[in-house]
């Protein structure tokens, strides 16, 4: 379905029913190329909220400059019209940063928080140099045709072994890329929001995979000492699109963890941690 949300139309799926876990994209694909195996299986126990976010798939696109900020107020107002009060949150790349954004500015909608292959933005967690070039290297690709951009983006969003099968459906969803939209995910992305770390008092898992080259298993490593209490899985295998790649295993640490946070003393199943 598609919401209004101040005055853009955006889509979001909702299914299941039980407490809300809503599903952040990265800055490329969209919500069913990335989350559909998590979708399917998390909505056997919980209410599930997977959106398209401004500028991708069937949403709207949104001004150039919306910014992270834009970005949250935008999944915090869509949660707003759901009747949403409270959710877990849990983001891939780009959404690891978005639902960083939700907690700082709307931290009563957070009941924990997952970030998945995620940052505090490019430049608090890459660097000044690596985040410049990041950035350049991205608004270099939203000129690209749209084959060019799926040969731009593809080797570093899975490892070596990735299952052609498996990935090819997010493949051809990158070619649906919109520069407009784009352009706006990739600005969000470059600032620093390692401020809000220290402030995270929300149950937070950190899922990395040891063969992603976009956000390395040190990223996570230093995302784990700066937010107390977090836990931290890494996923051997999978390179950065790990949902795709490797449905099976993200899917089982989501429901562990959103288990765990939702039913404290459930022992249904385990972690597997490094």
């Amino acid at each position: 379905m598609r919401v209004e949300v101040d005055g853009l139309n955006i889509a979001v799926e909702r299914v299941g029913t039980g407490t809300a876990v809503v599903l952040a994209h990265g800055f490329v694909g969209d919500a069913r190329s990335t989350w559909g195996s998590q979708i399917e299986a998390l909505s056997e126990e919980f209410t599930v909220i997977a959106w398209d976010a401004p500028g991708t798939g069937r949403s709207d696109d949104p001004p150039e400059d919306f910014g992270m900020d834009g970005y949250a107020d935008a999944l915090a107002g869509l949660l707003r019209v759901l009747e949403i009060k409270q959710a877990h949150l849990v983001g891939l790349s780009f959404g690891a940063a978005l639902v960083l954004a939700v907690f700082q500015r709307h931290r009563r909608l957070a009941l924990s928080l997952t970030m998945v292959s995620g940052y505090a933005g490019w430049l608090g967690s890459l660097g000044r140099a690596e985040a410049d070039g990041r950035l350049a290297r991205s608004l270099e690709a939203s000129r690209l045709t749209p084959d060019e951009f799926v040969a731009a983006m593809a080797p570093s969003m899975f490892s070596r072994s990735a299952a052609a099968a498996r990935v090819a459906p997010f493949l051809d969803s990158l070619r649906t890329f919109r520069p407009v939209g784009f352009k706006a995910m990739a600005r969000a992305s470059y600032p620093d929001q390692s401020t809000v770390l220290p402030e995270i008092d929300v149950p937070t898992l950190l899922l990395y995979a040891d063969h992603d080259v976009r956000a390395p298993v040190t990223i996570g490593e230093a995302l784990h000492r700066a937010i107390a209490g977090s836990e931290l899985v890494v996923l051997p295998g999978p390179g950065h699109a790990s949902p795709v790649e490797a449905p099976a295993e993200v899917t089982r640490e989501l429901r562990r963890f959103l288990r765990s946070v939702d039913h404290p003393g459930d022992d249904r199943s385990c972690a597997h941690h490094r």
